[in-house]
């Protein structure tokens, strides 16, 4: 990934929220079939570990051999900016648009796992995670399905783990423009609704 020095994520947490809050990552793997990506949604498991589950039927399980490299990339709100937003425009037309986001690359090992007690718990672990953010109290668990139905649903995905290796995040935020440009454009994503974007830049706002 292209990262001029300007654009480098340094806050780990910034990362860690990237992620959390976009977990839909896109799996990149170089296996017997050469390259492939799946979106994927996976969960941080203590500091060092993504998992996850596919479907039995994508061969990524039998392309990627245990312990292949893989990239997962995660992607936070992005906009177009236009030049038109900024205000230093007006006595400097010196200007082009450009595009705004948030991105990290987790790069890492894969292991795949077929047995029925990993399964359930990375289905238990997505569910509980998600469920709890859709349904609240209500949220669906696996045992509100019949038991044969979900020992069917389970025997047909595989479970997964990444060993995370390295982790690099870009915030390309309009950080490198001048206040009263910064602002603006701030300004403006949220005109358009565009507000976690604009939220995120937030933390770069300068007197």
């Amino acid at each position: 990934m292209y990262m001029p020095d300007m654009f480098v994520e340094v806050e780990p947490s910034e990362i860690s929220g990237l992620i959390e809050a976009h977990p839909l990552a896109a799996i990149v793997t170089n296996g017997t079939d050469g390259l492939a990506a799946n979106h994927i949604p996976v969960l941080r498991h203590g500091e060092d570990r993504l998992v996850g589950h596919i479907a039995l039927a994508n061969d990524m399980h039998r392309t990627a051999a245990d312990g292949a490299e893989v990239l997962l990339i995660f992607r936070g709100e992005d906009a177009y900016i236009s030049p038109n937003w900024y205000l230093s425009k007006k006595t400097n037309p010196n200007h082009v648009p450009t595009w705004n986001y948030q991105v990290a690359h987790v790069y890492g090992r894969i292991s795949f796992q077929h047995d029925e007690k990993s399964k359930r718990a990375v289905v238990g672990r997505l569910t509980k995670r998600f469920e709890a953010e859709t349904n609240g109290d209500a949220g669906w668990k696996m045992s509100d399905a019949p038991r044969d139905y979900m020992e069917t649903m389970l025997s047909n995905i595989v479970a997964f783990e990444v060993e995370i290796t390295k982790v690099l995040g870009k915030s390309k935020l309009s950080q490198n423009r001048l206040a009263e440009d910064f602002a603006n454009v701030t300004g403006e994503l949220e005109a358009r609704g565009i507000n976690e974007l604009a939220g995120r830049m937030k933390r770069f706002e300068r007197d």
